[in-house]
């Protein structure tokens, strides 16, 4: 469990959003409230107290330029979760990660360089995964694109955002 302070560098897709609410619908518990549809490019990053000017300008150079056009189109399901994976910015994930070494995303759970994903329902039950994979695979596929990347922190109160870098055009 993520402790007040930590943050993360996340691809915000505000097309996917639905596919939380369909989530929420089945199981409300499944979905983290307050936390939009997004693509982790890396956590956790820094600590919040811990990140200066020069920080924002690495992770700037890192997640590169020019918005990132994305296809959701398939639905991933392993027992509690299901996501739908985005390709389309892995590379900027690696840059991410490669600007910033010393993090291991995920602590390292899911290998050095875990696939990039939208998270739609995490820990749900069995059953519920099952209709939710169902329910998002009707509502796929969504075009999109990425603007930004936001670098968020956990706070007693939840997540709140510290940084939006925009991508240009």
């Amino acid at each position: 469990m993520p402790t007040p302070g930590t943050t993360a560098v996340l691809a915000l897709l505000p097309d996917a959003d639905p596919l939380l609410e369909l989530a929420a619908e089945v199981d409300p518990r499944a979905v983290r409230p307050g936390v939009p549809a997004h693509a982790t490019l890396l956590y956790p990053w820094l600590p919040a107290d811990r990140i200066g000017a020069a920080d924002l300008d690495r992770l700037r150079v890192a997640a590169g330029t020019g918005r990132i056009p994305v296809l959701l189109k398939e639905v991933e399901r392993a027992g509690g979760f299901v996501g739908v994976p985005v390709p389309e910015l892995h590379a900027r994930a690696a840059a991410v990660r490669a600007a910033f070494p010393e993090q291991v995303p995920y602590g390292g759970r899911f290998g050095l360089e875990p696939p990039v994903h939208v998270t739609v329902a995490l820990d749900a039950e069995e059953r519920a995964a099952a209709e939710i994979a169902d329910r998002v695979t009707g509502r796929l596929p969504i075009r999109t694109e990425v603007t930004c990347v936001y670098v968020v922190a956990l706070t007693d109160d939840g997540w709140r955002g510290l940084a939006e870098l925009p991508l240009g055009r």
